[in-house]
């Protein structure tokens, strides 16, 4: 009898327990509390002893619902809490409710998305799941780009009315603390991962062909890129080709010291010995 006294409060407490982790775990699975509600969000509002005032419905794209007894309420860019207390108020204000407990469960996320394109290795549409989702957030989503990919990511979208666009260096990021470049997202934005700028190497070279241009390469690096010249050429005799800013082409003879530019053709000659 003593002992099964003693097994009781530990049975308790592994029952709390266990329902601390169910809760920490639904905790986890839903939406942040500050997801802003946009267009086409589904949701459930549920007053509490009021079953009757249970909807289930859809944000306009103005941003609106309509709810029993106080009619149209715009809900579009509003957190859930904050959501939540302006219905509340609202059936409070209309004396319909002394001190209604509102609580907005969100179905499926429609609005608030942000489409990621290029070279990623996860293209799609992603939902803003907070407010404060940052461009390195998103291009995480979409598995960060490809092995082809540039280190300029392109943001384009719409602040304050107007059309915005901005070109945005990721490693430097990181690598210069340039925190502020990593700007937060807003619905609607688009980002664009272009292909990673190349340079050519043919000629008596040990791997013709393109190659990316990596961050301050040197022709050196760039004829090390193609294996280095074969026995019959000579890193001593390079010519390069390059697009000028109207077009043209220019024969250049580098040094191993000068920087590689996106497009230029090296040459590798042959030796004259």
């Amino acid at each position: 009898m003593t002992q099964r006294l003693f097994r009781i409060p530990y049975l308790l407490l592994a029952a709390m327990l266990a329902f601390s982790n169910l809760v920490a775990q639904a905790q986890a699975q839903s939406p942040a509390t500050d997801y802003p509600l946009g267009a086409g969000d589904a949701i459930r509002i549920q007053v509490f002893q009021n079953p009757d005032l249970t909807i289930e419905t859809r944000v306009s794209e103005n941003g609106s619902i309509t709810y029993p007894l106080i009619g149209a309420v715009q809900l579009g860019g509003l957190s859930i809490a904050v959501a939540e207390k302006k219905i509340a108020d609202a059936l409070q204000t209309g004396g319909f409710i002394q001190n209604p407990q509102v609580n907005i469960v969100l179905m499926q996320i429609r609005g608030n998305q942000v489409s990621v394109l290029g070279q990623v290795n996860r293209p799609g549409r992603f939902p803003l799941e907070t407010a404060n989702t940052r461009l390195s957030d998103m291009l995480a989503n979409a598995g960060g780009a490809t092995a082809g990919g540039d280190d300029i990511a392109i943001v384009v979208g719409v602040r304050n009315g107007k059309q915005f666009r901005k070109q945005i260096d990721i490693p430097s990021i990181f690598l210069d603390d340039k925190l502020q470049d990593n700007i937060v997202l807003q619905g609607g934005d688009s980002i664009y991962v272009h292909r990673a700028p190349v340079f050519y190497i043919y000629g008596e070279a040990q791997r013709p062909g393109a190659f990316r241009v990596e961050r301050d390469m040197t022709i050196m690096q760039a004829l090390a890129q193609g294996g280095g010249p074969t026995a019959r050429g000579s890193e001593k005799r390079l010519r390069l080709h390059r697009r000028a800013a109207d077009g043209s082409i220019q024969l250049i003879e580098p040094q191993l010291t000068d920087p590689v530019l996106p497009n230029d053709v090296i040459y590798v000659k042959e030796s004259i010995f």
